[in-house]
C-alpha cells in the first residue's frame, strides 16, 4: 500500500535495475542463421539484409570461428543453390556431395564443437519456390515428406547434429524421425517449425536464396495452402502438439515479434524447449528505421531481444545475434 510500497525504489538505479532483472539475454540463448554459396572468397551483402552475407565454403569456416570466439555456439544452415540444379523434385536437396553437406562438414572442420542445424525444405531446391512438389496446382503432402525425410538423412550424415524441418507438410516430423532411426541416428534431434505462419515477413530471406514461388501458370502463387493462417492462434497448439508425439524435439514459433502471443502459449502447454525466429523482415525493418535516424539501431535490438525471451522463447535464431552479444559483453 502506497507510500509503504513503492515500486520505484527498485528502480532508482543500474545497480539494483540489474539486481532484479527478470530477464537475461546471454549468448547461450541464439541460434545464428548462415546462407551458403558456391564459389571461393564470397562474402556477398545481401542487398535487402543490409550487413548480412551469403558466405561461401572458404569464408563459412572463417565466419564460424569467428561466432565460436564470441560464445556463439550454434548455426542453422541456409544454402543458394544454383539455378541449373532445381528441379520439381529436390533432386539436388539429395546429393551426398551438394552443397549444403559440404557446408555440414565445413563447419565441424572448423569448430568440432559447434552444434549444427539444418533447413530442411524443398523451396531452395524447388523450380517452382515451393515446401514441396508441386503437381496440378497442389503441392503434395505425402511425397514431399518422402523427400524431406531423404534429406534429413543426407545431413545426418554429412554431421548435422539437428535437423529442422520448415516445410510445415502434415506427418513429415514422423517420416524424419523413422527415417533417423531406421539409419542409425539415434541422436539426431529434430527442431521442428511447428507454427510458421504464412507471414509476409519472409520476402528478404527468399531474396537471400532466390526461393520466392515463381509467377507462372498453375503454380500457387503463396504458400497459405500449407503455412499456417496468421489469424489462427489455437491451430498452432494442435500442430505443436501433432509435431512432439511425433517425435519433435524442440518447436519453434516463426516469425517473432507478431506472434510473442503464440509463443507463450506453447511454453505454458508442452515441456519442450521452444524456439523463436526472428525473421528476415523484422531484422531488415530496424535495418530501414535506423538508417533514416528513425530508431535507436542497438536499443531496438536489444528490447526485441528481450522480449522474445521475456515471452518465453529457449531459443532465439537472430540475424542481429553477433551484435547483441557484443553490446552485452
Amino acid at each position: 500500500m502506497y507510500p509503504l510500497r513503492r515500486n520505484r525504489r527498485l528502480r532508482t538505479n543500474e545497480a539494483i535495475r540489474s539486481l532484479v532483472q527478470e530477464t537475461i539475454i546471454t549468448p547461450n540463448d541464439f541460434l545464428v542463421p548462415l546462407f551458403v554459396v558456391e564459389g571461393k572468397n564470397i562474402k556477398e551483402e545481401i542487398a535487402s539484409m543490409p550487413n548480412y552475407f551469403r558466405f561461401s565454403l572458404d569464408l563459412l569456416e572463417k565466419e564460424v570461428k569467428e561466432l565460436w570466439k564470441i560464445g556463439l555456439k550454434s548455426v542453422l544452415l541456409f544454402v543458394k543453390v544454383p539455378d541449373n540444379l532445381k528441379d520439381n523434385k529436390g533432386t539436388e536437396a539429395l546429393n551426398n556431395h551438394g552443397l549444403m553437406q559440404r557446408a555440414i562438414k565445413t563447419v565441424k572442420n572448423a569448430v568440432p564443437d559447434m552444434l549444427v542445424m539444418t533447413d530442411v525444405a524443398l523451396d531452395p531446391y524447388s523450380s517452382y519456390g515451393h515446401d514441396g512438389i508441386v503437381e496440378n496446382g497442389q503441392i503434395l503432402n505425402d511425397a514431399s515428406s518422402e523427400v524431406l525425410a531423404k534429406m534429413a538423412v543426407s545431413h545426418a550424415q554429412a554431421g548435422a547434429d539437428f535437423v529442422a524441418p520448415s516445410d510445415m507438410m502434415d506427418g513429415r516430423i514422423l517420416k524424419l524421425r523413422e527415417a533417423l532411426e531406421s539409419q542409425g541416428f539415434i541422436n539426431t534431434g529434430i527442431m521442428s517449425y511447428s507454427a510458421k505462419y504464412a507471414s509476409a515477413f519472409y520476402g528478404p530471406f527468399r531474396d537471400a536464396l532466390d526461393s520466392a514461388p515463381v509467377d507462372a501458370e498453375n503454380i500457387p502463387k503463396d504458400k497459405r495452402t500449407y503455412q499456417m493462417d496468421p489469424a489462427n492462434r489455437t491451430e498452432a497448439l494442435k500442430e505443436t502438439q501433432m509435431d512432439i508425439d511425433e517425435g519433435a524435439d524442440i518447436v519453434m514459433v516463426k516469425p517473432g515479434l507478431c506472434y510473442l502471443d503464440i509463443v507463450r502459449d506453447l511454453k505454458n502447454s508442452f515441456e519442450v524447449p521452444v524456439a523463436v525466429y526472428q525473421v528476415s523482415g523484422e531484422y531488415a525493418m530496424i535495418k530501414a528505421a535506423s538508417e533514416k535516424g528513425w530508431l535507436d539501431h542497438d536499443a531496438v535490438i536489444l528490447e526485441q531481444t528481450l522480449a522474445i525471451k521475456r515471452a518465453g522463447a529457449d531459443i532465439i535464431a537472430s540475424y542481429f545475434a553477433k551484435d547483441v552479444v557484443k553490446l552485452i559483453s
